[in-house]
């Protein structure tokens, strides 16, 4: 099982009666190491597959870690085993602890827009200036989100909080918990603070937790925040018997709480903590680890190590300064074909990487001329749209009438005149009578709890949904009538009005088409029993998932990433565009003089490469209506000479390639039609 495993692999692989900590440096194999420990601790240390515990940061991680191994395990030997993202298990665990949190049965968990309308009722509540700030409203979620992560409460807030004119925050805090409370519902930080309030409230429910899980792994741990690492050091208990695997040079996620002090903090409370370094890479050639290497020693260190390779020294790494950024991703697109035809690759092969998403616009409409085909990691889904979740979620309120999460979005949209205190009393109303939002909407005894005007649109959007409800279950021809609903309910003048341009309102309105579409064709292709709307529906759910994963497959397609998205990737050949100041480091880094994390982006974005890596810049840039001369990035400046080739130095050759580009699209069309001649 472990015999291809390197010495320090297998050494980690072993180490199972003591905290361990393995420092794993980009490309060095982590997974091997946490799958094959998962199966190591099953077959040959005996413990029962339900025992054990690993947590990792995103559904593709956790799927790709559960595949590989139910590849290593007999048929059965991985019953009960949980491999799952963080918020995953925090939601298994409410579920299973119901009874020792303020949560119901059939609680709805709000994701980040839900979250943000939420926010944005609650100010217009409470007559906050600018409550319409899209500006105020990110700083209020990101404040909350803070808070939470750190394990704050609205109370301990004001005593948190450095600016006197952020005490507004701190009543958007409780307003927005309170009202959480009253919908019976969760944020996705609820999901790791609430189980580990009842861990650190309830000793017996800690310790039935910890003698259930005999070992937990946890993946990327310099990611954690401080909630997280609460939840899992109260998982583990004093015990002890934990893998964490991470990396402090890759932690590029403070923005969001990430702490890779927490893995300083793991040597304070498990003294015996035991430490294993991951330093051979099995990705890329010794040059590209020498750049990474050399950079990152510009930090100051958790940890010491040093990624090293047997790939041999590869490639130069080259640089290319361009005029301006319209003259980088002209330049980057014809080298992209360039190399593709020369060397006979794959556009796959191929990822462009940068600081902001912005830098892609200028590169997008080169590749498109040059008619070469791309994908943009992290672009929204269909299904992620306004107007396709708007209207998903009255079809899932008519399919499921105690779907209170759809119900909350939609109950005000359109506006309705039903403000967050009425709804904030409707979930009280529901709660006390162990109700649903919808039903409860319903009841005419409601009237006495909420202002006339509220109780009656609520009344009358109740009224509305169970009038579709009954129409749409006894049609056999939905979309007429839900394209009827959508008329009714205000929702074609919706778009009308707050599109601010008529191209944004035709693609809005086209895309409405999409869906109408989308649910026709899967009526029309289904079997007659399931030629149903609440069977399409299933399956469009299933769709944007798909959807999602298609997204990540591997088309042959080249990618374009930010460096944050690209994390966890890996490519043949990449390009670094705008190694700039203020670019890279970016601007409000330097100005909050947290430029340590944008080198770790930038040993990040090194490390992404396998056999070639080319980094370019502007030397000036649009500011506005005026171009600006740039400056070459400090991280550019600290990579070794010797490994690096600039264009038109080092007496190299330099070719036009555009020309050249040409030139091999001529070549390959003359040899095509000699092909179909012969």
């Amino acid at each position: 099982m472990s015999s291809n495993l390197n010495p320090r692999q297998l050494e980690a692989l072993k180490l199972v009666d003591a905290p361990l900590l393995v420092l794993a440096g980009a490309g060095s194999g982590k997974t091997s190491v946490i799958t094959q420990k998962i199966a190591y601790l099953i077959q040959e240390r005996g413990l029962p597959a339900r025992s054990i515990l690993a947590v990792t940061f995103t559904n593709k991680a956790a799927k790709e870690m559960r595949e590989r191994v139910g590849k290593l395990l007999d048929s059965g030997q991985a019953r009960g085993l949980t491999v799952s993202t963080f918020h995953q298990f925090g939601l298994n665990f409410l579920r299973a602890e119901l009874a020792k949190t303020p949560l119901k049965p059939n609680f709805s968990i709000m994701d980040s827009d839900d979250a943000k309308r939420l926010i944005k009722e609650l100010m217009h509540r409470d007559n906050m200036t600018s409550a319409d700030s899209k500006t105020l409203i990110n700083k209020a979620m990101s404040l909350i989100s803070s808070w939470k992560n750190e394990l704050i409460e609205p109370a301990q807030a004001m005593s948190k909080i450095e600016d006197p004119e952020d005490m507004i925050f701190v009543e958007v805090y409780k307003l927005y918990q309170r009202s959480l409370r009253a919908y019976n519902a969760v944020d996705f930080d609820d999901l790791i603070v609430l189980p580990s309030q009842v861990l650190a409230e309830h000793p017996e429910i800690e310790a039935k937790w910890q003698n259930r899980l005999q070992y937990v792994l946890v993946d990327e741990y310099q990611d954690t925040n401080h909630a997280q690492y609460d939840l899992i050091k109260r998982l583990v208990g004093k015990r002890g018997h934990f893998t964490a695997v991470g990396d402090d040079d890759q932690s590029i996620y403070a923005w969001r709480g990430a702490k890779p002090e927490n893995m300083a903090q793991l040597g304070e409370d498990y003294p015996n903590l035991k430490v294993v370094k991951l330093e051979q890479n099995y990705r890329s050639t010794s040059r590209i680890l020498e750049a990474a290497n050399k950079v990152i020693t510009n930090n100051p260190h958790l940890f010491e190590k040093k990624l090293w390779s047997d790939k041999g020294q590869g490639k130069q790494i080259r640089v290319k300064p361009c005029s301006n950024e319209d003259r980088e991703a002209e330049w980057v697109a014809n080298d992209i074909m360039v190399t593709k035809l020369k060397e006979g690759l794959e556009w796959k092969d191929f990822a462009v990487l940068y600081r902001s998403n912005f830098q892609a616009r200028f590169l997008e409409a080169n590749l498109r001329h040059l008619q070469i085909p791309y994908k943009l990691s992290g672009g929204t889904s269909f299904f992620a749209r306004t107007e396709i979740k708007d209207i998903m979620c009255y079809l899932r309120l008519i399919m499921n009438s105690d779907d209170d999460s759809a119900f909350l979005r939609v109950v005000n949209t359109p506006k309705r005149g039903i403000g967050a205190v009425s709804l904030e009393k409707l979930g009280l109303f529901a709660q006390e009578r162990a109700l649903g939002l919808l039903e409860a909407a319903s009841r005419p005894a409601l009237a006495e709890h909420v202002p006339k005007r509220a109780a009656a649109e609520l009344s009358e959007f109740a009224r509305m949904i169970a009038h579709y409800t009954e129409e749409l279950y006894q049609n056999d021809d939905p979309i007429p009538l839900v394209r009827q609903m959508v008329g009714e309910i205000g929702y074609i003048d919706l778009i009308k009005d707050e599109s601010k341009t008529p191209q944004q309102e035709k693609n809005r309105l086209d895309n409405i088409e999409v869906l109408y579409q989308n649910i026709q064709g899967l009526i029309n292709r289904a079997e007659p029993e399931d030629q149903t709307l609440e069977a399409a529906l299933r399956k469009l759910l299933l769709l944007d998932m798909l959807e999602q994963q298609r997204d990540e497959d591997d088309t042959n397609q080249v990618s374009l990433s930010t460096l944050h998205a690209a994390k966890g990737l890996e490519f043949n050949h990449v390009y670094m565009m705008g190694l700039e100041e203020e670019m890279l480091p970016h601007r409000n880094s330097i100005l909050s003089e947290t430029v340590e994390e944008e080198r770790r982006l930038m040993y990040v974005g090194i490390t992404r490469a396998r056999e070639s890596l080319c980094l370019s810049y502007a030397k000036e840039r649009r500011a506005g209506a005026e171009r600006k001369p740039t400056s070459i990035s400090r991280f550019l400046e600290e990579l070794p000479g010797e490994d690096l080739i600039w264009a038109g130095k080092n007496n190299a050759p330099v070719e036009d390639p555009v020309l050249t580009a040409q030139r091999h699209i001529d070549n390959l069309r003359a040899m095509l039609a000699n092909q179909k001649k012969a």
